[in-house]
Formats: structure tokens, sequence, C-alpha cells
């Protein structure tokens, strides 16, 4: 849904040629993904414009949301998903880690309050969590997602594989143990910060090197800054790797999760 980073593109005040570029791909919300599964929507982060890129998805009625970190722009469109817990009459699940369950708890410590002292039954989320740990996948909606540990900065987080396709952002690093789990991609989501590099961001040559060792077919660049211009991405990235936009749609091939026998 959305492709820029933390603070967004334009950046306020800014007036520099991609802030200013009348280039509607040179517009970027906060990164995150709706993923239409078999049976139903959910979202990979909930950043400041969730409800904005939602309805100019013409999303219908959200059921989860998986996390890859706690960082402001990936988690302050949580009280978004309200309508949706009011909508289907249950709490929407968050499936995360232990630290950003800690960081959601705080951030939005009036959805965890006792809802009996709400000024009305519409004023708070309702939200439950459920716990992912890398490496191992898990079910949601007819789906079977594989969390892949990252890094960013000396921060542990988490990107997903579903299926033929990877969501991998906000990473410096991406170790060893990981990379085993992203071969044989049709099609790789990575983020990249800028052309400089950057303490916990790939910059863009680091991530041509690691898209050359992972080899996925195709490549789609996000979380981008106002120093990356989408013209000017084209015309000098390599055939196979290009800048993403607001409302890209990426078909995957789906996985369901295993039966089970009894």
């Amino acid at each position: 849904m959305g492709t820029g980073t933390s603070i967004g593109v334009p950046v306020v005040g800014c007036r520099c040629s991609v802030c200013l570029s009348d280039n509607p791909r040179n517009r970027r919300t906060r990164t995150g993904v709706l993923v239409r599964a078999p049976e139903g929507e959910f979202v990979i982060d909930a950043g400041p414009e969730l409800r904005i890129q939602l309805v100019r998805e013409r999303a219908t009625l959200i059921r989860a949301a998986v996390m890859t970190h706690a960082h402001a722009d990936h988690i302050m469109g949580i009280d978004d998903l309200r309508i949706f817990g009011f909508r289907l009459h249950s709490a929407i699940p968050i499936h995360c880690e232990a630290p950003v369950e800690t960081q959601i708890r705080q951030s939005f410590s009036y959805a965890f309050t006792d809802p009996t002292t709400h000024s009305h039954q519409y004023a708070a989320p309702r939200l439950t969590f459920n716990r992912i740990s890398p490496g191992q996948a898990f079910s949601l909606l007819g789906l079977s997602i594989l969390p892949v540990r990252l890094r960013h900065g000396s921060l542990d987080i988490l990107g997903f594989r579903i299926g033929n396709v990877a969501f991998c952002t906000d990473v410096s690093t991406i170790p060893s143990e990981s990379r085993d789990l992203l071969h044989g991609l049709d099609t790789l989501v990575l983020s990249v910060l800028r052309r400089e590099p950057h303490p916990t961001h790939l910059h863009l040559d680091a991530a041509l090197k690691l898209i050359r060792q992972l080899q996925p077919r195709k490549t789609w660049l996000t979380h981008m800054s106002h120093e990356l211009d989408y013209d000017e991405l084209c015309s000098s990235l390599p055939e196979h790797v290009r800048p993403a936009w607001d409302g890209l749609k990426i078909p995957f091939t789906v996985l369901r999760p295993p039966e089970e026998t009894v």
C-alpha cells in the first residue's frame, strides 16, 4: 500500500526535486501491505496513513494484522483497525513478537483498559495478540506465512515469505540462516533508503549486492526516501529490479497450510 520511509514523501517543508515532483510515483506514504488471502484480507504493518491507504485500495474487511516491528511508522495506524473489530464483533488478532506487543500495549494503552470505563463501546480498538517466531510458519486466512529474521541496525525485526513472494522492509542486514529461507523467490520486496550508506537501512549498492546473492526473478524496492527519484531509478537499475509505488499490486502463489490429520 505504501512505499515511503518513516517521514514519507514529499517531506513536509522540503523543496527538493522529488518532493516537488508531479510524478505520482514519487508520492510515498509509509510502508505497508494489504494481502487479499483466500479467506479474507489482512495487513502487514499499520502505518499512520492506514485508513487512507485502505480506502484507496478499496479494502472491505481487515481480519488481522501481521507486524514486522514496532517503530512508529509501522504501528501508529493501529487505531484504524477499530472499525473492523466492531464489524466482526470480535477482537482483531495482531501477529507479532513479544517486544512488538509490549510497545503496542504502551502506545495504545487505552485499548487495554477495562471496557466498562470507556465513554462508549466504540471508543477503543479491540485487539488480541498471537505470538510468532522466525522460521516457524503460521496459518492465517488460508495462507501459510513464514516469518524471516532480519536486522534493522541492532534491532531484530521480521520479514515475511508468502509462497513465492517475500516482503523485507527496514533491513540493514539479513542473517545467513535467513537467506536460506529467501532463495527461489519469484518476487522480493526489499527496502532501500537512499544511495548513501545508512546505519540502520540498506542503501542502493548494498541492496543490489543482496539481490544478486538471493537471485529473485523480480525485485521491487520499497521504504524509499526523497533522495530517490522514481524515473532516475528506473533508468539506472537492472531490468529485473524496479522501484515500487503506492498501490502496486503483486500476484503470489497461494500455499495453503497443511491439513491436520486425526
